[in-house]
This record gives C-alpha cells, sequence and structure tokens, in this order.
C-alpha cells in the first residue's frame, strides 16, 4: 500500500532532511517547516525510520481538509478509512496542537477527532465497543490556519533516541542536531575531528556513525513494526541491509572535556554505541588547545552562558577560541551557540551561518570554510547528502 509520508524535522534542518531522503532514492519531495512529504510504502516506513539521521519522526498523513467548527472536525475525520491501517484491537491515542485556528480548544478537538474515528471504525468493523488491547496507534491532529491535518506516528520514541546515550551531560545536544551539524559541515572522514567541547560526545559518535556508514535506527525498535499493516518482517529485513552496508574505516576523532566523570560518559556511550575504537576523548582544557596537523576540522557546541555571571568567562572563551582559529588557519570551525555577540568576541566573521534550535534555544551555526585542501577529495556520503 502506498502512503503519503512526512518525515519531521526541527527547524531549520527541513533542507537536511531532504537531502537525506533524495540521497535514499526519494523524489518528488515538499520542504515546509518542520516537515519533508514524500510518498512510499511499508518497505519506505522502514528504511526512513531506520536511515534517516536528521528527522525527528516518520509520519503517515491522513488526511488533510479545512475546518472551522466540530461538525467539519468530525465529519472530516470521519471520512477516512481508519480501518485500512488500524485493527479491531488497536490502540487510538489521540494527541494534537492548534495555532492561529478557530478551534482553539485542543482538549476539545482531540476528543471530537477519537470520537469520530471510532464512529468510522464501527461502520467498518460492525461493533461498537473497541478492547483497545493490541498495538499503539498515536493519531496527532495539527490545526494550522483553519487546516486540519490527521497523521499516525510510525516511528514511537523519536528518532533521536539511537539507543546509545542512556546517559548525558547537563545540556544535552540531541543526536539528530549533532548529525545535521555534520551533515551541514564540510567535513571528511579523511581529515581529522575535534571537539572540544565534548560532553557526553553526541557529535563524535555521530560522526563515526556517518563515516561508518551505521544506519541510526539499526538497534533500536520502532512502533510500526507490531503493526499488522506493516507486510512480513519488513523492519528486520532493512536493519538486516544496514548492517551489511556498514564500513570499518579509520578515522581520526578526537574529543576534549575538562571534566573526567563526563568523559566516562562519553566514553560509555561511544561503547553502547560500537564506535568507541573510532574515537579517542582526553581530558583537556580548551584553552590549553593545539595541534601539529596543518588541515582538520572543528565541529563543537560550547557552553552557551545561560547562568547569571558566565558572560566574562565565555568572553574570554571565545576571545581564545578565535585566537586558535587565527593560528589554525587551514581548519574548518563550525561553532553552534545561543551566544549573542558571537562573531565580535570570536573576532573573525563566519563565511556562514544559519539560525538552529537546540531544544527551545535559538542558536546560531558559525560556520568558518578555511580548509582549501577538501577540494581535492573525491565526493563521500557527507558531500553527496549537503550537495
Amino acid at each position: 500500500m502506498m502512503y503519503d509520508l512526512i518525515a519531521t524535522s526541527t527547524f531549520g534542518i527541513e533542507s537536511i532532511t531532504a537531502k537525506e531522503l533524495k540521497a535514499l532514492g526519494y523524489e518528488d519531495l515538499k520542504i515546509e517547516n518542520g516537515k519533508v512529504s514524500f510518498e512510499g510504502d511499508e518497505m519506505d516506513i522502514a528504511i526512513a525510520n531506520v536511515h534517516l539521521r536528521t528527522a525527528d519522526r516518520v509520519l503517515i498523513k491522513m488526511a488533510e481538509f479545512e475546518a472551522r467548527s466540530f461538525e467539519e472536525l468530525f465529519q472530516g475525520t470521519k471520512k477516512v478509512d481508519w480501518s485500512k491501517i488500524i485493527p479491531v484491537d488497536g490502540v487510538m491515542h489521540v494527541v494534537g496542537k492548534s495555532v492561529k485556528s478557530t478551534l482553539h480548544s485542543v482538549p476539545d478537538c482531540q476528543s471530537i477527532v477519537k470520537k469520530a474515528i471510532v464512529n468510522s471504525m464501527s461502520e467498518s468493523y460492525g461493533i461498537e465497543q473497541f478492547s483497545e488491547s493490541g498495538p499503539v496507534y498515536k493519531i496527532e491532529v495539527a490545526i494550522l490556519k483553519d487546516v486540519v491535518t490527521l497523521t499516525i506516528d510510525t516511528t514511537g520514541p523519536g528518532l533521536h533516541k539511537r539507543g546509545y546515550r542512556e546517559l548525558a551531560g547537563i545540556a544535552p545536544l540531541k543526536e539528530t542536531l549533532a548529525a545535521s551539524m555534520l551533515l551541514i559541515s564540510r567535513w571528511k572522514d579523511e581529515f581529522e575531528l575535534i571537539d572540544p567541547f565534548c560532553g557526553s560526545g553526541t557529535i563524535l559518535i555521530e560522526a563515526a556513525m556517518i563515516a561508518q556508514n551505521i544506519a541510526p535506527g539499526v538497534n533500536r525498535s520502532f512502533v510500526s513494526e507490531s503493526w499488522p499493516s506493516m507486510s512480513g518482517n519488513v523492519f528486520n529485513i532493512v536493519k538486516e541491509g544496514a548492517r551489511k552496508s556498514q564500513k570499518q574505516k579509520d578515522l581520526k576523532i578526537i574529543g576534549y572535556d575538562i571534566d573526567y566523570r563526563t568523559l566516562k560518559v562519553a566514553m560509555e556511550n561511544a561503547e553502547k554505541a560500537g564506535v568507541d575504537k573510532y574515537i579517542q576523548f582526553q581530558k583537556r582544557d580548551f584553552m590549553e588547545f593545539s595541534t601539529s596537523r596543518k588541515y582538520g576540522f572543528i565541529v563543537s557546541n560550547p557552553p552557551y552562558g545561560e547562568r547569571i555571571g558566565e558572560k566574562k568567562i565565555l568572553d574570554e572563551l571565545y576571545k581564545h577560541m578565535g585566537r586558535v582559529k587565527k593560528k589554525l588557519d587551514t581548519w574548518d570551525f563550525n561553532i553552534l551557540t545561543s551566544f549573542e555577540p558571537f562573531e565580535k568576541t570570536f573576532g573573525i566573521k563566519s563565511t556562514k551561518n544559519r539560525k538552529l534550535y537546540n531544544g527551545k534555544i535559538k542558536c546560531y551555526y558559525y560556520q568558518y570554510f578555511d580548509n582549501d585542501k577538501i577540494k581535492n577529495f573525491g565526493n563521500t556520503l557527507i558531500q553527496e547528502l549537503i550537495g
């Protein structure tokens, strides 16, 4: 069966998610704020969930229509043939959101949609009561400017849940955002990669997984695996194919942090991800940073200074970072921070910057492209993804 599918993503990442989908062979993509739409069957649902590094979820779009009254919402929802996906014992869990719409009461909208789905299912199955004791179907009613979009989530826990990071630091960077930072950067695995503020190791682990072509969802489960509408063992087939395509490259990936306990967490996370042998973790203060390599990349999410009284410390840190960049004038730097005067403090105008959100914190990703040697290397997966 073919479906209208949606890969959701964080604001600012949509184009990267779209390039991932193109690299997986999908065409006719529609990019909107926070989502990329495409078509696919059960196999494509599995492929997208297992392979996408930057998406948050993969949804099935069931319907889209205008509604300015509860009756219009009810009738629009009831028209959908929910039984083609949801079995007679399916758990129908409805969530919702409403933005700039006449129907602004989300709890009321959720209740109306659930009632309409049950009504539709009753007509399909010829019964009035449903046990809801089987597989889970999370249905979302999203209303934007009076346009209703009804979806079913195929993912379950968000795609950033790779399974390797049970432990994290104080301000953990989502795995999906870390992967996005790497794919936006020009890093190629022939070059050394350093994160001098590595925390729980997320950027470095994601880099190793990208370089070794380890699919981010290969070692986790998805809610739609239990659905009877998913033909055979489609997820197992996709995961097995992903495992066979993994690589074993020599890599130079290094992480520094000033706190040994944090480094220990990073080491444990890398081991769980199966990439610990590719990453070197060192207890080191960035103020003492040095390297003898002429070419390399820094990709990092340094401290933001959200607490009062930290601005002076950050001023000195970012000034020192700028001095390091001037010495490493053939290295690419890629820095994600919410520190407003970053460029002024750093002392160098970035080649590019883009607005990204780390959770609810508005950040900018400052990129300094100075590694001209990268032009002499052939294309790799990362270059294909960033076009």
